[in-house]
């Protein structure tokens, strides 16, 4: 079956007209519509954020009660590029990808760049297990055990300046290790970036593991980003730099298709993408002979809107999605 049939719902699987309806109640309490189309992320810088988050008021998003993934799919069901655009081609790969020794260079608008190694990462902070829900633009999600340190820890140690507004990574790019790379399927190599204040976020996740083992090549080995209240291509992966910069940095899918991705990419049910609706996700929870479970309404910041919201506050989601 074609993905495109796999993700199109038969007509049982519509959201019924009161959970549409009490959804967009939701939504614009939050401030979130009205959100009715895509715009680009040119011009003006958006506002800056009036609020901050600490530890204990994140603390209860850090897990939640939804069914797990099946880590049979979480590990064979992906999107990484640099080894293959199908579903299952970076499961499928050859394991080449060497990941120790493994150094990401830190710099930029900081006081104390450096290097940071893999080893020196583990040993310095323990990491922590969480249990995030993660959205993919296409329609589907997942429910993850992810292991990892908190990003914010970790930048903290290079002293960020006043200058540092944004937070950009860079992803390996190796053809010899990575096939994909061999394909202008994107500008390798694959870019992403973060406000300084989501970066910092006590959600946001350098992950190094999970279902309690380390990171398997297809889900990121061995360093990856996670932010569970934005949509799945902003979590890069194979991370070898982090930069503090001043001005919002390109990222790969804005560059590729600035009118499909904008560079903040919060989940928002309230604003489709151009070529399919945001409304709704399947939810990859099914049996051993099914994927897919039933569809579910999609939660603005996918779910995590008690804990981010106020990241956002002022900003016209409409222009800056």
């Amino acid at each position: 079956m074609a993905l495109r049939d796999m993700l199109t719902p038969p007509s049982r699987e519509i959201i019924d007209e009161p959970v549409y309806r009490d959804r967009r109640r939701v939504l614009a309490t939050l401030g979130l519509l009205p959100a009715l189309g895509l715009a680009g992320c040119s011009g003006s810088a958006p506002p800056s954020a009036t609020a901050t988050v600490n530890p204990a008021q994140a603390r209860p998003g850090l897990e939640t009660g939804d069914e797990l993934t099946r880590e049979l799919d979480a590990t064979t069901y992906n999107n990484f590029y640099e080894f293959g655009t199908n579903k299952d081609d970076p499961s499928n790969a050859p394991k080449t990808l060497r990941t120790r020794p493994w150094t990401v260079a830190v710099g930029g608008e900081c006081t104390r760049p450096g290097k940071l190694s893999l080893d020196d990462l583990l040993k310095g902070l323990k990491p922590e297990e969480r249990i995030y829900r993660m959205r993919c633009v296409e329609g589907w999600s997942m429910v993850i055990p992810w292991m990892g340190v908190p990003l914010g820890d970790v930048l903290k140690r290079f002293q960020p300046t006043s200058k540092a507004k944004y937070v950009a990574f860079t992803s390996l790019a190796d053809p010899r290790q990575m096939p994909g790379v061999r394909v202008p399927a994107l500008d390798w190599p694959y870019r992403e970036g973060l406000r300084i204040d989501e970066a910092m976020h006590p959600l946001t996740l350098l992950a190094t593991g999970m279902y309690g083992k380390a990171l398997p090549q297809q889900n990121g080995a061995p360093l990856r980003l996670v932010v569970p209240w934005k949509y799945g291509f902003k979590g890069i992966k194979s991370i070898i730099a982090i930069t503090f910069v001043e001005r919002m940095p390109n990222t790969s899918w804005n560059m590729s298709q600035a009118s499909e991705y904008g560079f903040f990419s919060n989940v928002n049910p309230a604003v489709d993408h151009p070529r399919w609706s945001q409304q709704s996700e399947r939810r990859i929870a099914g049996s051993a002979s099914k994927l897919f479970a039933g569809r579910i309404p999609t939660l603005p910041f996918n779910g995590y809107a008690a804990q981010v919201a106020s990241l956002y506050a002022g900003m016209d989601l409409r222009k800056w999605f």
